[in-house]
């Protein structure tokens, strides 16, 4: 099978979803323009570590596997339990690889362990922090048995920073219910930052604190201003938000990265308006999250079905990809770039 590297969002996440999925399958495939909307195209660094570890974790190999390289053949062995270590030598996300190699790991035959070095907390990628308190829970909801650990933060550019993940086997997914949330039961929030005044983290909670309580919302707030001395302090400094809602059927939440003359009251801020608008519109799935939950949606035993605040580009190419590798169905009323209600009616996938 041939795909398009450079179809509808046209980047890193064809590769690596397209590879996952052929390590499941245990059939190659060829991915070509990679990364084609990307300047400049091809492979980074971050994208040849997520090929090691996929074919690490199904014993299988790659052809083009290197730097720049526009073209590669993904070709499976057997998928295949273990402990794995991979450093992706710069702040390329590791958040990024999990979510490629969390669905391959998933259905291996045995306990496994994957350690990434890199970037932890990303501009432009979920943070560990996402991945740990919103898309794992609702992942064990349908069956996935897994844990995530952070050793270390790691921001831009040296990175340096490192997560443990480790699943159990499943034998088969149940579908994903996330089309409304009921109840809400908790609020949190985690403000963060490494070598930086301990102020930081005050104002960016205090602010988001104050704009929930206007909503009626209580939030339990955890703060960690980490300095050098603590062994989870990142290499540069750094800080961030998230805050996530439990409700009845799941998990969501909204997350900010500090930047260079941003206030830390504007970070908690914009936080917290973007959390009070997917309650108030009854959206139980994030546009982060949505993309995120379409391949093991595909995945699972059933019809999944969720209602998200907006359909990204992200989301429709995760969609194609199903579409194409899996055979799966999908159904979506909405659109790009609207709030929109999906269905997927899985594949059923059993660990081979």
């Amino acid at each position: 099978m041939t795909i398009q590297g450079d179809m509808l969002e046209g980047g890193g996440q064809i590769l690596r979803m397209s590879a996952a999925l052929s390590a499941l399958l245990g059939e190659p495939i060829r991915i070509v323009n990679v990364r084609g909307k990307r300047k400049p195209p091809g492979l980074a660094r971050q994208h040849m570590t997520a090929l090691k570890v996929l074919s690490a974790l199904c014993d299988g190999y790659v052809e083009g596997l290197n730097l720049g390289s526009t073209e590669v053949v993904f070709n499976p062995g057997k998928l295949k339990a273990g402990f794995y270590k991979f450093d992706v030598g710069t702040a390329g996300s590791v958040t990024l690889i999990l979510q490629a190699a969390m669905p391959v790991m998933a259905f291996a035959p045995g306990y496994t362990k994957l350690t990434l070095i890199g970037g932890t907390n990303n501009p432009l990628a979920p943070p560990v922090d996402y991945i740990e308190r919103v898309l794992l829970p609702n992942l064990r909801a349908i069956g996935v048995k897994a844990n995530l650990k952070l050793n270390r933060r790691g921001f831009y550019p040296k990175g340096g920073g490192e997560v443990e993940f480790s699943t159990e086997p499943v034998g088969k997914l149940k579908p994903i219910m996330l089309d409304k949330f009921g109840e809400i039961s908790e609020v949190r929030g985690l403000a963060y930052s490494c070598r930086l005044p301990e102020h930081i983290v005050n104002r960016m909670a205090s602010s988001a604190t104050e704009k929930l309580n206007t909503a009626g919302l209580k939030p339990i707030f955890e703060k960690e201003a980490l300095q050098p001395s603590n062994p989870k302090c990142s290499l540069d400094p750094g800080c961030g938000l998230i805050l996530t809602v439990k409700h009845t059927y799941g998990y969501f939440g909204v997350d900010r990265l500090g930047a260079i003359g941003k206030r830390a009251e504007l970070i908690g801020l914009e936080a917290a308006e973007e959390l009070i608008n997917l309650l108030k519109g009854g959206y139980p799935v994030d546009k982060h999250l949505c993309d995120q939950l379409i391949v093991w949606a595909s995945l699972a035993d059933g019809v999944s079905r969720f209602k998200t605040v907006e359909l990204t580009l992200h989301a429709l190419t995760c969609i194609e990809l199903s579409k194409i590798i899996l055979n799966a169905e999908f159904k979506i009323d909405g659109g790009l770039g609207k709030p929109s209600e999906l269905e997927c009616r899985g594949i059923g996938f059993k660990r081979l």
